[in-house]
């Protein structure tokens, strides 16, 4: 038995790791599944949203189809390489919005834990609503400050503080802003510089 010298170990692992893909029959698997891809796609319903994950605004095209009894099935989540932003890449938490709109773990109804209990209910939006807006008041009424230490007029509230999203568009971010100065909330920021 002749012995194996490095190059002619390397010349063969090259090899052995090219035969997959190359085919006598001339068939392709990346181009397979394309056609399997593109099948599956095939008079889907194209929507354009924004990637919720950070403040790049990446954007996304989301393929939807109506099943027999109506109702709409998301087939796939991919970037959008219409856009400037992103020209159709994601990031690894971009990538993985199909499973954030159809993970088995998704929390589709409120759930609310009263103080002390060990378990979460489900409550109806306008209880969540109602409550957040209770907790909100409390907290302002708790930590309002009218006047500083040298009696100017401040009107704020310091132990309420406000994050907006990535996703909100400018004028969203102006009526949040405007809401929560109205309710004397100094503490404002903005994702995108989180």
């Amino acid at each position: 038995m002749s012995d194996l010298t490095r190059r002619q170990l390397l010349t063969a692992g090259a090899a052995a790791a090219v035969v997959p893909f190359a085919n006598p029959f001339g068939f392709d698997l990346r181009s397979a599944k394309k056609i399997q891809m593109d099948f599956r796609l095939a008079g889907a319903k194209e929507l354009k949203s924004i990637c919720p994950y950070c403040a790049v605004g990446c954007a996304l095209i989301a393929y939807t189809k109506q099943d027999a009894n109506g109702t709409t099935q998301l087939l796939q989540i991919e970037g959008d390489p219409g856009s400037p932003v992103n020209e159709g890449r994601l990031c690894p938490k971009g990538a993985s919005a199909m499973q954030l709109a159809t993970s088995a773990r998704r929390v589709e109804k409120p759930l609310y834990r009263a103080p002390g209990a060990t378990a979460w209910e489900e409550k109806s939006w306008d209880f969540m609503l109602d409550k957040i807006a209770q907790n909100l008041k409390a907290s302002r009424d708790n930590t309002f400050v009218a006047q500083d230490a040298n009696g100017n007029t401040v009107n704020r509230t310091e132990g309420v503080a406000f994050a907006g999203g990535a996703a909100f568009s400018s004028e969203e971010g102006y009526f949040a802003t405007k809401v929560m100065r109205t309710l004397g909330i100094v503490h404002i920021e903005q994702q995108a510089r989180v």
